[in-house]
């Protein structure tokens, strides 16, 4: 197989539409549709990524999900957004959430 362009690898950018599948339960996982706001230290064990739940979460629409990382199973890419680097536009700024 050729390939014509480099793999640079993927980034989750803010702004980004995703598709979510993390461990609820030994018999089904959560799923998670929405719009990615950025990462969060979640105390002593690890990271999480923020979510903004979209309408098909009904009553929680517009509401922040937190996923610890090491929860998700899988995480498809439903409308990526172009990445902005927030360092270069502000340099106090470290967080992205």
């Amino acid at each position: 197989m050729k390939k014509d362009k480099k793999f640079d690898g993927i980034q989750l950018t803010i702004g980004s539409k995703y598709r979510i599948q993390s461990l609820e339960s030994r018999e089904k996982p959560l799923i998670t549709n929405g719009t990615f706001k950025g990462y969060v230290m979640m105390g002593n064990s690890g990271e999480g990524i923020c979510m903004e739940l979209d309408k098909s979460h009904k009553e929680l629409a517009g509401k922040i999900r937190v996923i610890p990382t090491h929860m998700i199973i899988s995480l498809d890419i439903i409308s990526a957004a172009e990445f902005k680097d927030k360092e270069s536009e502000d340099s106090t700024s470290r967080y992205m959430f």
